[in-house]
């Protein structure tokens, strides 16, 4: 009786027929490549997910070098349920970059990115790097050896770039070094800034998708395809991945919890055979390919400007694609895409084996 008068009240005050029906009047085309629409679901579940478990954690996390890390080691073994958080915090923020990867790689194969969605490419390709810094600014929270290592290599990486390598250097760090001032600056970012950015891109990335709605690949534009509304048929199937994709989650968080490492000592050298995360081993071993000079020139230098430009084109990919854009075949930009997606699989299962 209660949810009755409850509906009753909601129903009084919001027309919620015409919700329904705005709902029912969006349709979907219906193809074989449609598996991947449900990628960029995924990704938004898992972002969710990863908004409510690091919300619990920071009740509990003390973002001083001194405490942090002992902080984690009393949230795993002494609070209840707080190896399962953390463990769970972690497997989530690895499987929204995996998915986030292949939304983004299959966008490109399948050439979603021309006109009229370019903002659609831009927001998403946005929304990858964020999630990367937030996979790079999360584990440094550990405060532990591996992850002091790892954000020291990153940062320095940056600190190469021409002209504005230094500045970000030093904006990252929080100074000269990787410091209790770069883990301050590192929390900031994580429980703060990056939300909010997110919040404000998935939200311009949403409403796109709704404006524009679901891109077809042209191989299949110009047939008569099947439609069906997305609320419920597309909608429900889209919350019974998101139960596989949280029981996979919950899965793995509790067979596979995430180990800590030991304190990090700024002034100890960095442990032997380390690696960074797995979503940077390829790039990670792209600059193992580069000597350490060039023709007088600083390897790693030269290997930086390449991978930026490289990524650069990545990003403006829609605005060079002049024959998609148009409607005709781009055999150049599909093989360029599977160029890219080959080259980051292959250094990373090489960075990962090594």
């Amino acid at each position: 009786m209660s949810c009755q008068r409850l509906r009753n009240w909601i129903e009084e005050r919001y027309d919620v027929e015409g919700m329904k029906r705005l709902a029912r009047h969006k349709l979907v085309p219906v193809h074989q490549y449609e598996i991947w629409y449900y990628t960029g679901g995924i990704a938004m579940f898992l972002f969710i997910l990863q908004f409510i478990t690091g919300m619990v954690l920071s009740f509990y996390y003390i973002p001083y070098f001194e405490h942090a890390n002992k902080s984690i080691i009393e949230i795993v073994t002494k609070l209840n349920m707080g190896w399962f958080f953390r463990s769970l915090h972690h497997w989530g923020a690895q499987l929204a970059i995996t998915a986030l990867f292949i939304h983004v790689f299959s966008t490109f194969l399948l050439k979603s990115y021309r006109k009229p969605r370019e903002l659609l490419w831009i927001s998403g390709f946005m929304l990858l790097g964020i999630s990367i810094f937030f996979g790079l600014s999360g584990y440094f929270l550990l405060w532990d050896e591996r992850a002091f290592a790892a954000v020291r290599v990153a940062t320095g990486g940056a600190g190469n770039l021409p002209v504005i390598g230094g500045f970000i250097k030093a904006f990252l760090r929080g100074g000269l070094d990787v410091t209790g001032d770069t883990l301050t600056r590192f929390y900031a970012f994580h429980v703060s800034v990056l939300p909010l950015i997110t919040l404000f891109l998935v939200g311009i990335h949403v409403l796109l998708v709704q404006y524009h709605g679901m891109s077809v690949p042209m191989s299949l534009e110009k047939k008569p395809l099947k439609q069906i509304p997305f609320f419920p048929n597309l909608f429900y199937k889209d919350l019974i991945i998101w139960l596989l994709v949280l029981g996979l989650t919950v899965t793995l968080a509790t067979l596979l919890p995430p180990e800590i490492g030991k304190k990090a000592d700024p002034l100890a050298p960095a442990p032997e055979n380390i690696k960074p995360e797995w979503y940077f081993l390829f790039l990670f071993q792209t600059l193992k390919l580069f000597p350490g000079e060039i023709l007088g020139m600083n390897g790693e230098t030269i290997a930086i400007i390449l991978i930026s430009c490289g990524i650069l084109f990545f990003f403006l990919i829609p605005f060079f694609d002049r024959r998609s854009s148009r409607g005709e075949k781009s055999v150049l930009f599909t093989w360029i895409g599977v160029f890219y997606t080959l080259y980051f699989i292959v250094m990373t299962i090489i960075g990962f084996l090594s």
